[in-house]
């Protein structure tokens, strides 16, 4: 049972590794077989084809993410509070995994992905929206579309994990909190 588990784990991570780093279409199955180190039938033991294989993987990610942003959410603290749970959630996720941060981010849209995946997703932009309005109702958040709010700090935040992970900056708490503040910063609503 080990090595089965094993070999569809393999699968999953050559999965995602090759779908991060080439896109779907640039990605075909003898490719993950071969990073996997299973034959190209193998997969097809575990995953009807391609598209399956892909959403299963898309809808763990999510799952990831989700769990890593939603896991003790301070509900009762202040937007300021949220927002700063939320930037760390996505932290300790990317920094867990930064290839599948770069996944989620290249294929959110994607044609391929199929009902379960769109609503698994769009229950995790639901949670991110419910922040946004909140935000505003309050006065704190800019009066943008929670997409805007949400494209400006996941936009910064992937771009700056790029950055880390290709070695260009090295991940340290004061830059994460300097990225945090500055992320805050262009959200938040300005004093007037």
């Amino acid at each position: 049972m080990k090595a089965t588990l094993n070999k569809k784990e393999n699968i999953l991570r050559a999965s995602l590794e090759l779908f991060a780093e080439r896109g779907f279409d640039g990605t075909t199955v003898p490719m993950i077989a071969d990073r996997a180190e299973v034959g190209a039938g193998t997969i097809y033991r575990y995953f009807e084809n391609k598209e399956a294989l892909v959403n299963v993987l898309f809808q763990d990610c999510v799952a990831g993410l989700s769990d890593s942003i939603r896991g003790g959410y301070p509900e009762e603290g202040t937007v300021r509070d949220q927002f700063r749970h939320v930037f760390y959630g996505m932290v300790r996720f990317a920094s867990d995994n930064i290839q599948a941060l770069h996944f989620l981010d290249t294929h959110s849209g994607a044609r391929f992905l199929n009902a379960d995946s769109r609503d698994r997703f769009d229950e995790l932009m639901g949670f991110l929206h419910a922040y946004a309005r909140s935000g505003q109702q309050q006065g704190v958040i800019r009066p943008l579309p929670a997409h805007a709010l949400i494209g400006i700090v996941f936009g910064a935040f992937t771009k700056i994990f790029t950055l880390i992970r290709s070695g260009i900056l090295e991940e340290t708490p004061v830059l994460l909190a300097g990225i945090e503040e500055s992320c805050w910063s262009a959200v938040r609503q300005p004093a007037e």
